[in-house]
């Protein structure tokens, strides 16, 4: 009997393109054979509808303008154990992969409705997700678990903005130039500028404010952008991926580099040493055990130029697109892409 599925997309994020690209990309290598899929696209508004058309329509995004599409809603009801149409109708599911990225999507949010629906989801529970998603909560963690990572400042826009002279000369003096200042809850580099003079932190600020009143200022690291994938269950088998490397065509990895420009080299394994390159993969299991992550992370890293293994930053839903490291470095770790999925669904199915 086949495993009632339901592949989430879309949703009210500054990553919603991202979480298309990915749902296309994780449909088109299911395993068909084993599973009944109820595709439910949410709009960047928040409506959510079941969607019957193809998979390039997801991917375009053309999905929201299928007059085929019913509205329906996930429902907390546990006794629904699935989705819940206008007129009533329940359809049960069984699991559900939410393909989702971002603000209101991989933050807590929809894990928390996930939760109270009853029905087994792949990924972290609602703390988990919070807690990755939030880059200074992720900072706190990973420094009680002994974890190297890059000298930062957390504060709030406003308090920087209310003195932009003495906050600028304060941050210039802790991290020097050049300073990354990234929005401490989004993904995908949304709203991430890397400033070379102390006149540019203001502006970057308020590009930052824009997703996140919350932002992260950070002392640069000279070196090569590393990643590794992570597996299983924090408090069971986890298992991490060989570790692959990151060119970014452009000055740093930001959302066009990812998505947009096809010169973005990806090194499968990564250009380091060994030595480095078993470091990350011990860190990277070290800061997802302490995170208590479930299902899938992908820990992100910096090899610099004087031989440091420096933690960035987890993700606790990754991208799946075809183009996305998470699936490529388990697929050269020997676990392809459909028998990736087909994992997280059965780890899902355990919770």
């Amino acid at each position: 009997m086949k495993v009632k599925l339901c592949i989430l997309f879309g949703g009210p994020s500054s990553e919603y393109e991202v979480s298309l690209r990915s749902a296309a990309s994780v449909l088109s290598h299911l395993h068909t054979e084993k599973y009944e899929v109820f595709t439910v696209g949410i709009s960047r508004k928040g409506e959510w509808f079941r969607f019957f058309g193809s998979y390039a329509q997801i991917e375009d995004g053309s999905w929201i303008e299928d007059p085929n599409n019913i509205p329906c809603v996930l429902s907390p009801d546990t006794s629904h154990h699935g989705l819940l149409f206008n007129d009533g109708h329940v359809e049960f599911i069984d699991v559900v992969f939410p393909v989702l990225h971002g603000e209101n999507c991989e933050d807590g949010a929809m894990q928390g409705l996930l939760t109270l629906s009853g029905i087994p989801f792949v990924g972290c529970s609602v703390a988990a997700s919070a807690n990755t998603m939030d880059k200074a909560i992720t900072k706190t963690f990973a420094e009680r678990a002994g974890i190297n990572q890059a000298k930062s400042i957390v504060c709030f826009a406003s308090d920087f903005l209310s003195d932009v002279q003495t906050q600028t000369a304060r941050a210039v003096e802790t991290l020097s130039l050049p300073i990354f200042v990234k929005p401490a809850r989004t993904g995908s580099s949304v709203g991430v500028s890397k400033v070379k003079r102390a006149e540019d932190l203001e502006k970057a600020v308020m590009l930052a404010r824009q997703y996140d009143e919350k932002i992260i200022l950070e002392s640069g690291i000279s070196g090569q952008e590393i990643e590794c994938a992570v597996l299983g269950d924090a408090h069971g088998e986890v298992i991490t991926s060989i570790v692959g490397e990151i060119c970014p065509a452009q000055e740093f990895y930001t959302y066009s580099a990812k998505y947009d420009d096809e010169n973005s080299l990806l090194y499968i394994p990564a250009r380091i040493p060994q030595s480095a390159a078993q470091e990350v993969r011990t860190a990277a299991e070290t800061i997802f055990r302490a995170m208590e992550c479930f299902g899938l992370s992908r820990c992100d890293f910096f090899f610099s130029s004087d031989g440091q293994v420096i933690f960035n930053e987890i993700n606790s839903i990754p991208g799946f697109t075809s183009i996305s490291m998470y699936p490529q470095l388990f697929d050269a770790s020997g676990l392809p892409y459909a028998d990736l999925i087909d994992r997280l669904i059965e780890l899902a199915g355990k919770r």
